[in-house]
C-alpha cells in the first residue's frame, strides 16, 4: 500500500508539473537564421547565455547563428528573407536612404564601439593629436570609417587633415610588425590584442566623444506589420541574455565556450578582457533602449560625410516599442 501510495504521489506531481510549465520539447520551434556580421566570438555572450539558458527556446524560437557579412545581413533582412539581423546603427540609416524597408528594434551596444589606436610614443592623447598622422583602417566603409569621422569631427579636424590607409582587418598584424602606427578598430578588441602582445598603445575611443547609434537588432518592416509577437518574443530572449551576462560574466564565459570554435586554445586573459570591456559598452538603465539623441547625431555625422543627402523620418528608423 505505502509503495502504491508513492507511486501515486510521485505521478501526481509529475502531472502538476508538466501542467505548470509548457513542454517546449514537444512544440514547434520557430527557426531563424541570424546574421552576427562577425566570426564566432565572446562578444556574442549574451546571444550564447539566451541560447543555452534556453530563452530563445521558451520564446518559441531556435536560432542558428550565421556569421555573415553585416551588409549581407541587411539585405536579406529587406528582401523579407530572414526577420531579423545584428548590425551597427549606420547600416540602418543607410539602408533606409536607399529605400530598404528595415526598422532597428532593440539597442545592444549603448556605447559606439569603435577606437582610434596608437603607439604609446606618439603621444596620442585627445583627437587633435590624430592632425598630420596616417591611420590604418580596414577601408572607407563600416562603423571603423564612420566612428573615425566622428572622432576627427570632434577634433575639429577633416579627412585633409590625415591619411587614411585603407589595410583591411589587420590592424593588430600589422602594427605588431612595425608597419602601422595607428589604427582604427574596437575598443573589446585590436587594443586588448595589442597590449595582450607587449605593445603599449594609447587609445582613442569614440563613445567618450560622441554618442552615436551603436550596434543592435534590426527587423524588417514586413515581419514588425505581419508578426509583432515574433518581434516581441526575440527581443525578450535576447534582452534576458544580456541581463544574465551583465550580471554574471564568469557564467556567460563558460556557457559561450561551445558556441566558439577551438575556445580553450585562445588566451582566457585576452577572452576575459573582451568580454569585460564589452560588458560596460552594453550597461543601461533600460536594456535595449534607443536613445533618440544618439539616432540624430549618427545621422548628422552621415550627412557631414556625404553619406545621406538629406535628412530622414528617423521614427521609422529605430523603434522601442518592443522594449519592456
Amino acid at each position: 500500500m505505502f509503495r502504491k501510495l508513492v507511486l501515486l504521489m510521485l505521478g501526481l506531481s509529475l502531472m502538476l508539473t508538466a501542467c505548470g510549465k509548457p513542454n517546449v520539447e514537444n512544440e514547434a520551434l520557430t527557426h531563424i537564421r541570424l546574421p552576427m556580421g562577425y566570426i564566432p566570438n565572446i562578444q556574442y555572450a549574451p546571444f550564447y547565455v539566451a541560447v543555452e539558458k534556453g530563452y530563445f527556446a521558451d520564446a518559441g524560437i531556435e536560432i542558428e547563428f550565421d556569421y555573415s557579412f553585416e551588409t549581407k545581413g541587411v539585405e536579406l533582412v529587406a528582401a523579407g528573407e530572414l526577420p531579423f539581423a545584428v548590425v551597427s546603427g549606420e547600416q540602418v540609416l543607410l539602408a533606409r536612404a536607399q529605400g530598404l524597408p528595415v526598422t532597428y528594434v532593440a539597442a545592444w551596444y549603448q556605447q559606439y564601439p569603435v577606437s582610434v589606436v596608437a603607439k604609446s610614443e606618439l603621444g596620442v592623447i585627445v583627437p587633435q593629436d590624430l592632425k598630420g598622422k596616417k591611420i590604418g583602417l580596414p577601408g572607407l566603409f563600416g562603423a571603423s570609417y564612420i566612428g573615425l569621422r566622428a572622432l576627427l569631427a570632434a577634433g575639429k579636424l577633416t579627412e585633409a587633415d590625415v591619411t587614411l590607409d585603407a589595410i583591411g582587418f589587420n590592424q593588430v598584424e600589422l602594427m605588431a610588425a612595425g608597419q602601422q602606427d595607428i589604427v582604427v578598430g574596437y575598443a573589446a578588441n585590436e587594443p586588448i590584442q595589442l597590449r595582450a602582445q607587449g605593445i603599449a598603445v594609447t587609445e582613442l575611443r569614440v563613445a567618450d566623444y560622441a554618442q552615436l547609434a551603436a550596434n543592435g537588432l534590426l527587423a524588417s518592416e514586413k515581419v514588425i506589420a505581419e508578426n509583432p509577437e515574433l518581434v516581441r518574443a526575440f527581443v525578450g530572449a535576447f534582452l534576458k541574455g544580456l541581463k544574465d551576462t551583465i550580471a554574471n560574466p564568469d557564467d556567460a564565459f563558460e556557457l559561450s565556450a561551445s558556441h566558439i570554435p577551438n575556445f580553450a586554445d585562445l588566451n582566457a586573459d585576452v577572452q576575459w578582457q573582451v568580454l569585460d570591456v564589452s560588458t560596460g559598452q552594453w550597461q543601461a538603465q533600460r536594456l535595449g533602449y534607443s536613445d533618440p539623441q544618439a539616432w540624430e547625431n549618427m545621422q548628422n555625422v552621415l550627412l557631414d560625410m556625404g553619406l545621406l543627402a538629406e535628412k530622414m523620418d528617423l521614427s521609422k528608423a529605430f523603434t522601442n516599442e518592443f522594449i519592456p
